[in-house]
């Protein structure tokens, strides 16, 4: 019995470490197009945006590497400035939906299995309610790339990383 459940701890702890990775590099958030709305927001803001991307490697079959360079990013909203020096980001669901525009190369075993260039939005980002789970700076972004990652990478990429 015990033999038993320490192959079977071992053969789960195997699949659990078992995955892919995701390699994420990014220009600096002052060559983008809004990555926040100060220095501070943008370098927090892509630092987010790395390590979710990043996680979403968990979600690739062993041995797949996905490198991804963010070119571009366009946050949803406007930042509009107030009277007391702090910029606000203005939510209207006109035009002002989130936008990535990303380079990608999935690769496994040496060999390249596909490689794109893609500018990914969501027009509709306000139409659809966050669930709880998405909160923070980078919700609608963050959403936005959890859909792009399971259409690209398959269903099992679908579970929110968060």
């Amino acid at each position: 019995m015990r033999i038993s459940l320490l192959l079977l701890s071992l053969l789960v702890a195997g699949s659990a470490l078992a995955a892919g990775q995701v390699e994420v590099s990014m220009r600096p958030y002052s060559q983008l197009a809004d990555a926040g709305n100060s220095r501070f927001d943008g370098e927090r803001n892509l630092a987010l945006l790395k390590s979710h991307l990043e996680a979403l490697g968990q979600r690739l079959p062993d041995g797949q590497t996905l490198k991804v360079e963010l070119l571009d990013l366009d946050m949803a909203g406007t930042v509009k400035p107030t009277r007391n020096g702090q910029d606000l980001r203005v939510l209207k669901g006109a035009a002002d939906w989130p936008t990535l525009t990303l380079r990608w190369t999935l690769s496994a075993g040496g060999r390249t299995l596909e490689s794109r260039k893609e500018r990914i939005s969501d027009m509709s980002y306000l139409m659809t309610p966050l669930r709880v789970s998405e909160s923070g700076p980078l919700a609608y972004e963050l959403r936005l790339v959890d859909r792009w990652f399971a259409e690209r990478f398959g269903a099992r990429s679908t579970a929110s990383i968060r």
